[in-house]
């Protein structure tokens, strides 16, 4: 063969070679732990805010645990689990066969692999930062110790200005030495919004509102949001998480205008879209803010029941648009639904003809342990605060025991429109989202919600606050 002809036969098998790796599909990740007494590893990642078990390795006659399959893993950080949930994290995106050698006492420390660059510069970067906190973590100690030696104190703050610099400088090397590195894409959305200096205003005032906008305006800058890599991951939940909990003010109108915000930024990638939807679906119908169901309501009416959460079945978006549907009514600011309910003497009473300023819409139980604790604490609130805020009460008994109820409100003195729930106009479990009792609403004069699934406990605060408010708007 001549040497033309051996040069294009190899660069031929080279080809080959490329072409068979490029058409590998699964994965194959062998570890060896030393020291490790237990034959079972997990690998789990992370998905949004929680970890997930995605396979298990028993340890084979060769002394290595291999994680394996036919399907290829989505990239992502992953972990190597141990039996008593000790762990060390991995990148796996598109290098998905490799080996791992460690020791189960200092898994970074001994980290070794083959195959895989992307772990190989990770766990340097690993190392480079356990040496600096074994320097950071003492210096911290000492500044606590030194807190009346001023220029000690000083040297100890520079020294850990040096090493978070150093820090610093490391990820920003990295990024630079490895720019399609998945931790280069973590490092950059893990970054805090560099907020300039507030600017002066024409008669030389500092606009106090300036830094809180501008890093709110500037939050997602460096979130990629094609990239659902960013969600095995543990940035973009705690990014969200931290958003919707900390930055975007707790007003509902406010809440919907971001919700759409991030929502509409999110439907760059589908797994993104998907996860932003579902997280703030389920955080404004489980939130423990009074009023945040109407954010709940909103984003079913304008994403499932448009047909826009794709990955929905029939039976669940019949199932979350029911429940919206629901609470659609007896939304905070929604004229509470009529009840027709008869009194001790039978007499069929309307809630609406409560003349008060404030009704207080009560569901309870004469045999319900907790309604025997909180009931006490309603009534004692009412009579002492009857005449400063024009308090009616309208109580609805669910007990089907009506002499029960007859001698309890006669014995403990309920002076209020006393009506029995077991022949009514409507069903108010659901007209009114009654799972257990008791159940406080508030309605102004109107009948207006205005408060609702309230503790008694909070009651005087609102009430302050209420009327304080109406005064101001007046």
């Amino acid at each position: 063969m001549t040497n033309s002809l051996k040069y294009l036969a190899s660069v031929s098998l080279i080809l080959i070679s490329f072409a068979l790796n490029a058409q590998k599909s699964g994965y194959n990740i062998k570890v060896k732990m030393d020291n490790y007494k237990s034959d079972t590893l997990f690998l789990g990642n992370y998905y949004g805010g929680n970890q997930y078990i995605r396979d298990t390795a028993i340890l084979n006659s060769k002394g290595l645990f291999v994680f394996d399959d036919k399907e290829t893993l989505p990239g992502g950080v992953y972990l190597v689990i141990t039996n008593d949930k000790k762990y060390f994290e991995l990148i796996i995106d598109k290098e998905q066969f490799f080996s791992i050698e460690t020791q189960y006492e200092e898994f970074g420390k001994y980290f070794k692999v083959k195959g895989s660059v992307d772990n190989d510069v990770f766990y340097k970067f690993v190392n480079f930062n356990r040496i600096k906190y074994d320097e950071y973590a003492p210096l911290q100690k000492k500044m606590q110790d030194l807190k009346n030696n001023p220029d000690s104190l000083e040297w100890c703050k520079k020294q850990l200005e040096r090493v978070n610099n150093e820090i610093s400088d490391y990820k920003i090397n990295f990024m630079k030495d490895n720019p399609n590195h998945l931790m280069t894409k973590v490092f950059k959305s893990s970054k805090e919004v560099d907020v300039p200096e507030p600017p002066k205003k024409a008669d030389g005032s500092i606009d106090s509102m300036f830094s809180y906008k501008f890093y709110k305006d500037h939050y997602w800058d460096n979130i990629d949001f094609t990239d659902d890599r960013l969600l095995r991951t543990p940035v973009y939940h705690n990014k969200l998480d931290y958003y919707f909990k900390n930055v975007v003010f707790q007003i509902n109108d406010t809440l919907k205008a971001e919700c759409n915000k991030v929502v509409e930024l999110s439907k760059g990638n589908k797994e993104l879209f998907k996860y932003t939807l579902w997280y703030l679906t389920n955080k404004f119908e489980k939130s423990s803010i009074m009023g945040q169901d109407e954010l709940f309501v909103y984003l079913v009416e304008k994403y499932y029941m448009t047909n826009q959460a794709f990955w929905v079945t029939p039976t669940v978006l019949e199932s979350i648009s029911k429940r919206a549907m629901q609470l659609k009514p007896i939304l905070i600011g929604k004229v509470a639904p009529e009840l027709i309910m008869p009194d001790t003497n039978e007499r069929y009473v309307s809630l609406y003809s409560s003349k008060g300023n404030y009704t207080f819409l009560i569901f309870w139980d004469t045999d319900c342990g907790h309604c025997k604790v909180e009931v006490p604490k309603i009534k004692k609130f009412v009579d002492e605060n009857k005449a400063k805020y024009g308090i009616e009460v309208f109580s609805i008994d669910t007990d089907a025991d009506l002499n029960r109820w007859k001698n309890y409100i006669k014995e403990n003195k309920h002076d209020w429109i006393n009506v029995t729930g077991t022949k009514t106009n409507l069903d108010y479990h659901k007209a009114y989202d009654i799972i257990s009792t008791p159940v406080l609403f508030i309605l102004d004069k109107d009948f207006k919600i205005i408060a609702k699934h309230i503790s008694i406990e909070d009651v005087p605060n609102f009430m302050e606050k209420y009327t304080e408010m109406k005064k101001i708007k007046k």
